[in-house]
């Protein structure tokens, strides 16, 4: 397999640490208020990248991180004047069911950085870095990291430190992108606020060293790959390198896997203009959750994805196609056989090119295609397709023939007794009758196929 490798901006042959084994971080959800599509564009590509490498041959060992304690949910729940827990648990009972709805397998540990063991990895790094000169301490008992003091700080992100003045620091979490400075480790205690006792000073972690504390914990001290998305670069993964390296004094990452944002309607998601869409809000574009799983399936993680209606009702109806074929090969006994495995070698072959979605979907239906020409449907095309979406995840085994009213059952049967009797006019009236009901009739040699529309 070759990936783009963000650190090094270049395509590289993926090669895991350890023999068909890979551990994978992946930075998780801040819990203070539902995920965005475009959140949840870079889990389901996140997810894809993990499908592959199993399906390739490898064992997962993924971890992804809850974050429950920084700026966002201690501003809400002072807002909603409740405990922090009631919004991090609200929140992250939401983020695991749209996990669920777009099919994203869950990763083998989620740690929170409220856990215990991973306070006390924090307050381990937070020490050493102290002790090693790489931190230190401020007039309000924060602790900071000195950039400056960062042999090649900026590697991933390519940020310019020349301009960046000594003890220049920022204590909010996430700050201006190109704006460079020491930032905080560790915040100093304020009342209301939740904290901790450490032998520097009680209170509480700041955003970036949480990721560092997870994933070496759990993973060790070189991870073979690192996700996200592209707007974590900088500063977060930046901050990352510096912290885990100077901690262990070993390469954090060898593969940096980053996906590229969603646009709504070609301009950026926010708030303020409108377009923030979380995924239950795709009810309104008639569209089910799976439809935007189909949508990332159809463009390039590295590509930017314009979410438009247009888009995403393309989207349903290829999966509706998808499905509508596989339903073909569920009803149909074997007739011919069309060999499936040069398909097999072009899909794997534009995957194992830097996960190329789009051509893998294009090389599937070209087989479709040829398949549906040649009439060859049966369970060997079947079983070749659930094969296939191992990696899609667009649970193509579930497909059943809808539950039918009595009354379109009767309209079927009506109609069948119709066509039995060459009665043409009279088929075409009751499928048109059939189709007001919301119903859709597709005639096969085994009988018609009903299906809601």
């Amino acid at each position: 397999m070759i990936i783009y490798n963000t650190l090094t901006k270049n395509k590289e042959e993926f090669i895991p640490q350890t023999k068909n084994k890979v551990k994978i971080y992946v930075c998780g959800p801040t819990v203070y208020d539902y995920a965005h599509i475009g959140n949840l564009r870079t889990y389901i590509n996140t997810d894809f990248l993990r499908r592959w490498l199993r399906y390739s041959g490898y064992k997962i060992e993924e971890v992804m991180n809850i974050t429950d304690i920084d700026d966002k949910t201690i501003k809400k729940s002072l807002e909603e004047k409740t405990p922090i827990k009631n919004v991090t648990q609200k929140y992250e009972k939401l983020f695991l069911e749209d996990l669920k709805k777009l099919n994203i397998e869950i990763p083998e540990k989620m740690p929170h950085a409220t856990d215990n063991e991973v306070i006390e990895r924090m307050i381990d790094i937070v020490q050493k870095l102290l002790d090693n000169g790489i931190a230190y301490k401020s007039d309000d008992g924060s602790v900071y990291l000195s950039v400056k003091r960062i042999k090649g700080y900026g590697k991933l992100s390519g940020v310019d430190l020349t301009g960046i003045k000594e003890g220049a620091r920022v204590s909010q979490d996430e700050y201006d992108k190109e704006n460079a400075q020491d930032f905080v480790l560790w915040k100093a205690y304020k009342e209301g606020e939740p904290g901790w006792d450490t032998p520097f000073g009680k209170g509480r972690p700041g955003w970036h060293i949480e990721c560092s504390a997870m994933s070496t914990k759990y993973l060790g001290d070189t991870l073979d790959i690192h996700a996200g998305g592209v707007d974590l670069i900088f500063p977060h993964h930046e901050n990352e390198i510096a912290q885990s390296e100077s901690y262990t004094g070993k390469k954090f990452v060898n593969y940096w896997f980053h996906c590229e944002h969603l646009m709504i309607d070609g301009q950026r998601m926010g708030k303020s203009l409108n377009n923030f869409y979380k995924l239950k809000d795709l009810d309104g574009f008639g569209v089910e959750p799976l439809a935007l799983r189909m949508l990332a399936l159809m463009s390039h993680y590295r590509e930017r994805l314009n979410f438009t209606r247009e888009s995403i009702e393309q989207a349903q109806n290829t999966l509706n196609n998808l499905r509508d074929f596989v339903l073909k090969n569920i009803e149909t006994e074997s007739t011919q056989d069309i060999n499936y495995q040069d398909t097999r070698a072009a899909f794997e072959n534009a995957l194992n090119d830097d996960l190329n979605t789009p051509k893998a979907i294009s090389v599937l239906f070209d087989y479709i295609k040829r398949i549906n020409i040649a009439q060859a449907y049966g369970p060997e095309v079947y079983k070749f397709i659930l094969d296939l979406d191992r990696f899609m995840g667009l649970e193509l085994d579930r497909i059943k023939q809808a539950e039918i009213p009595w009354e379109v059952a009767k309209l079927i049967d009506e109609r069948e007794r119709s066509r039995a009797k060459r009665d043409w006019e009279l088929s075409d009236k009751l499928r048109a009758e059939i189709q007001s009901l919301g119903f859709e009739v597709e005639d096969t040699p085994k009988g018609p196929i009903t299906k809601k529309v």
